[in-house]
């Protein structure tokens, strides 16, 4: 039990660190929010004028949950190449130096980007508010849809942790980020139903993590919603982030290597 204890309190140590940085330039927050704001704003109303989806839900209700998976991808798919930044600034040798566990160090590491991510989340709840999307706002609900902004945040950060911990230059790594970030997006239904999408993409879209976060973060958020089974949505969520803090952890040595 004092195992467990003491890996929890490393690992929000490890987390605070990380979100100090996240204070002491506060206008990232903004900056970032720009690109979904111009998803929804632009590309949703225009496509909305479209009718690309049957049902119930109208096409800008049906996108936002969508964007908002988007960011937290788009934010955390690049998280990585701080792990670059510490190693060539001495940091990664000191982090190793010390008695706290790698999977700590990768855990509170992506922990602190799910808490880059709420920022995002908050702007996109307000520009639906302002859109009229109907939103649930159920105080479980809005809790639920944070914290599977962390979990995918969790999931991609470490993903991108072990990107660059193959690959070990920016360069590289800016590459395959880039090379990753749109074919995640599009082989998912952030912007349109499963159902619309040829086979071959629909076999590639159960397979998308994106996928089940969306399906989570679109049932939690929007009214009349399609249902989708949450408990399983969390737990593909939760064991694929689980799986790669594991791996993200016992390759975070090879980043100096």
């Amino acid at each position: 039990m004092n195992i467990i204890f003491s890996f929890i309190r490393k690992t929000l140590v490890v987390a605070e660190l990380e979100i100090r940085k996240i204070l002491h330039d506060p206008t990232e927050i903004f900056t970032r929010a720009v690109q979904p704001a111009l998803w929804i704003l632009i590309f949703g109303r225009v496509f909305e004028k479209m009718h690309p989806i049957s049902g119930s839900v109208n096409y800008i209700d049906f996108m936002t949950p969508g964007i908002l998976a988007q960011s937290v991808l788009f934010v955390s798919i690049f998280y990585g190449i701080a792990i670059i930044w510490e190693r060539d600034l001495g940091l990664t040798h000191k982090f190793l130096a010390t008695p706290t566990p790698r999977t700590a160090l990768v855990l509170g590491k992506a922990i602190s980007a799910g808490v880059r991510c709420l920022p995002l989340a908050v702007i996109i709840y307000l520009i639906a508010v302002l859109l009229g999307v109907h939103v649930k706002w159920g105080v479980l609900n809005i809790i639920a849809v944070l914290i599977m902004v962390i979990l995918g945040s969790i999931f991609f950060s470490t993903f991108s942790l072990i990107i660059a911990c193959i690959v070990k230059t920016r360069e590289r790594f800016m590459g395959i980020g880039q090379l990753l970030t749109m074919p995640l997006f599009f082989a998912s239904n952030a912007i349109y139903p499963i159902e619309i999408m040829p086979q071959w993409l629909k076999i590639i879209s159960k397979i998308n993590p994106l996928t089940y976060i969306i399906n989570a973060t679109r049932t939690l958020m929007i009214a009349d919603a399609p249902p989708t089974f949450l408990p399983g949505d969390f737990a593909i969520v939760i064991a694929a982030s689980a799986l790669f803090v594991f791996i993200a952890g016992s390759l975070y040595k090879r980043v100096i290597v």
